[in-house]
């Protein structure tokens, strides 16, 4: 039954318009990448991790997953059709989980897919490569995970998703490290500057946090996605 669940919102979320958007951001992110790798006049190494950070992710991991994440069971639930999926006689948490899986299997290879490209081309080296593959890998899943709670609890979660990462991770937590610590992507530009090696302002977390800090998040978004699905009224 879980296994019917992860389909059904598997083929909800992938539609054309939404792969073919994000594909295209993540080709621009390629190109800017070869722009990076052939200028002679800047430190590459420098350069592209300071491009996978800003346009990687404070944009492209988190609005990709947003878009995703949001839909799978915030569409269901604006359009009155999630009282379906939730009188299947399967636990709540078997549904959250469903669809934090989806929303991770279409978003993961969106996302880490360009922007290892991006990486490689940049001529950052193997470091930049496996910074990037650790960071956005962390970043969608806890992403898909608060998204996916998101979009269950508040109507047009997309406009408010957008708002907390364009608004709330773009400039408040940006202005100093306390405020960073309530965003995700603090803790993954960590990852990304640690295994990297490369100085990134407020990428100041410990490497053990990094890691625990948005796994605990994703944790906690799902419980709260299944307290919330066991007990509103979706008839």
């Amino acid at each position: 039954m879980t296994a019917s669940l992860y389909r059904l919102m598997l083929r909800s979320q992938l539609t054309r318009a939404r792969v073919a958007g994000l594909l295209a951001l993540g080709a621009v992110g390629i190109v800017t990448g070869l722009a990076i790798g052939s200028s002679e006049v800047v430190n590459h190494q420098l350069a592209g991790t300071r491009f996978i950070d800003t346009f990687g992710l404070a944009l492209l991991a988190p609005v990709a997953t947003l878009i995703f994440a949001s839909a799978a069971l915030g569409d269901p639930n604006e359009d009155g059709t999630l009282v379906y999926i939730w009188l299947r006689p399967v636990p709540r948490w078997r549904v959250v989980l469903a669809a934090i899986a989806s929303s991770i299997t279409v978003t993961l290879p969106i996302v880490v897919g360009p922007l290892l490209v991006a990486a490689a081309v940049t001529g950052a080296g193997a470091d930049l490569v496996r910074a990037t593959a650790v960071s956005a890998s962390v970043a969608v899943v806890a992403y898909s995970a608060v998204f996916v709670a998101l979009g269950l609890r508040v109507k047009r979660a997309l406009m408010w998703g957008l708002l907390y990462v364009l608004i709330w991770e773009g400039f408040v937590a940006q202005a100093n490290s306390s405020a960073a610590r309530l965003a995700i992507r603090s803790y993954t530009r960590s990852l990304l500057s640690d295994i990297a090696d490369v100085y990134l302002r407020l990428a100041d977390v410990s490497f053990r946090a990094a890691w625990l800090v948005p796994l605990i998040a994703a944790i906690v978004a799902g419980g709260y996605a299944t307290v919330r699905l066991t007990r509103q009224d979706v008839a």
